[in-house]
Parts: structure tokens; sequence; C-alpha cells
């Protein structure tokens, strides 16, 4: 695969020193060619990124910065006070950390034996949270190793995905730009080549990748935030109009929009497949209409026809 041009993203450079930084402060002293070996990158790479490390800290970036520098060749590393004090965090906080930790552990050269500062902080921060009963753990499919390579070296995929909406599989040319985890579930953010635009992928929905041996310019992209990203989703979306009492709706799912109008809502949704649709208009009843898009104006209608025919059917 064709060496990545340009620099890396400011996103991977900082998920990678999640995991960089507390391996080190654990070692105190390591080779900058050993680092460079374990977590997959060059030594000019390392260095860069521990330089951006060393000038992160605390308000007022005074003596509470982290501490470390290299000579000839070595990392040398001191554990800043910050590190030394208790953590005081709520539990939301806390259950957001260790999801976020054990995505992280995902990441080429987080140590696997288990017994890292990292596991064990993950190991005492569970139990706290309510021990086995606390389940966040996201491993990493199958094909999230070839896309994150792919995005390093801004390479050119075909991709045969499944889309939940059309209930069809489709060939497709993409530039993987980001991987990253939601609820639960991978996602990968890439350019698309039929569309010419910024497009959002289930990473569980690709059936295959081959690369095409074509290379992209670099090109940074943010992790989406978790109310908006189904905006760049490769899904439709659904105008709904909901009386009062269905205003559940926009509280439940992410929405793009919900106005109130005369004595109930208008709300706008992505909405993931036509089934997924049936079913919520058949819990919302006669008083939701989809206005858009066309092909499903009479899909709640439909539903609610065959559902009462199966029923009269039952009775027979």
């Amino acid at each position: 695969m064709t060496p990545r041009r340009g620099p890396r993203p400011t996103a991977d450079r900082v998920r990678r020193l999640l995991v960089l930084l507390p391996w080190l402060m654990e070692r105190r002293e390591v080779a900058v060619a050993e680092v460079a070996a374990k977590f997959g990158l060059s030594e000019a790479e390392v260095v860069r990124d521990l330089e951006l490390a060393s000038m992160c800290g605390l308000p007022p970036f005074v003596d509470e910065m982290i501490d470390l520098y290299i000579d000839e060749g070595m990392i040398h590393v001191g554990v800043p006070r910050l590190f030394t004090r208790p953590l005081r965090i709520s539990a939301p906080e806390g259950f957001a950390l260790l999801a976020a930790a054990r995505a992280a552990r995902q990441i080429t050269g987080a140590d696997e034996q288990g017994d890292s500062a990292l596991d064990r902080a993950l190991a005492k921060l569970s139990v706290v949270l309510g021990g086995e009963g606390v389940v966040v753990d996201t491993p990493a499919p199958p094909l999230a190793a070839a896309l994150r390579d792919a995005i390093i070296a801004c390479a050119r995929l075909r991709m045969t995905y499944w889309s939940a909406h059309s209930d069809r599989t489709s060939e497709r040319e993409v530039t993987p730009r980001l991987v990253f985890v939601d609820r639960g579930r991978w996602y990968l953010i890439a350019d698309d080549g039929a569309s010419g635009e910024q497009r959002t992928f289930r990473i569980d929905r690709i059936e295959s990748l081959t690369p095409t041996g074509a290379t992209d310019e670099p090109r940074e992209v943010q992790a989406p935030s978790a109310t908006g990203w189904f905006e760049a989703a490769d899904v439709p979306l659904v105008v709904l109009r909901v009386a009062a009492e269905g205003a559940w709706v926009a509280e439940r799912y992410p929405v793009t929009s919900a106005t109130a109008e005369g004595d109930g809502w208008r709300i706008e949704l992505p909405v993931v497949s036509e089934r997924w649709l049936r079913e919520l208009l058949l819990r919302l009843g006669p008083g939701a209409v989809v206005e858009a898009p066309t092909e499903w104006v009479d899909l709640g209608r439909g539903a609610a026809s065959e559902l009462l025919a199966r029923y009269d059917a039952s009775r027979a």
C-alpha cells in the first residue's frame, strides 16, 4: 500500500497518545525506535507526537505540564503531579471514560497481556461502576485494521456494502477518513466516489474491501457529535407529523429537527430501514403521518391494513 502523504490527522495522533502516554509513564525510559516499532509509527512521527504531548497540561500551564523529553534516542518520562492526585468524576463521566478507554485498547500497540497500567485502572473503575454488570466493551470488527491502514495511506478502496435502506448490496469506491465508535457500533466516515460527498457507513455492513491502487490527498475529519452525526450518514431523512402524545419520538431517537405545529409536532429524523419505520408508525397509531419521502407516505396505512388482515385471518 502506498505510504500516506502529508501529516497524520490530529484526531488520530490524540487517540494514539491516549494509549502511548500511560505506556511510557509506566516504563519511564524507552528508546524511540522501540516505541515506533510497537505502535506502528515512524521514529519521526513518534518525536512529533511527543512534542505535541509535551505542550499539554492544566492551566495556568506553569508546573502542570506533561513531563517528558528525548535525549540521544531515549525518551524520558516523569509522572506529572496531576496524575498522582485522586481523580474525582461523576458516574456518567466514569461510564464515558470506561467506554473510551476500552475502545482505545483496540489501537495498535496497546498492551495485550492484560496487566498494563491502563488495564489495572479499567478494572478498578469497572468495580466502582458496578463490576461485571457494566458492559461497555466494543471489540473492533475484523475490517477495522484494514480501514485503519487505508486511512493512514489515504488509499482508495473498492467496497461492497449492504444498505439497510434499500435492502440491497452495492459496490462503490471510497477513501476512508475516520473510524469511530458510537453506542457500541463501529462506523466509517469516507469520501464516496459516486456522489463526491462524505458518507458514514456501518462497518459491520461492509462485506468486502479491495485496494484500487489509487490514493487521494489527506484530509482531516472530526468525529461527529453524539446528536448530529446522522446528518452525514448513508440513511434517508423522513419528515413525520405526529400528534402531541407522539412527541416522545424526538426525545427517544436522534432527530435533525422537531417543531411544534398546531396540536402536534413536525419531526425530521434519519431512518435506517423501511421495516423500522413501519414498526414506529404502528406504535404511533393513526395520529402519525409521513410527509416525505413520497415512497413512504402510505407506509403507515399499509402496515395497519396488513396487521388487521392478519388478525382477521387468525380469528377465521
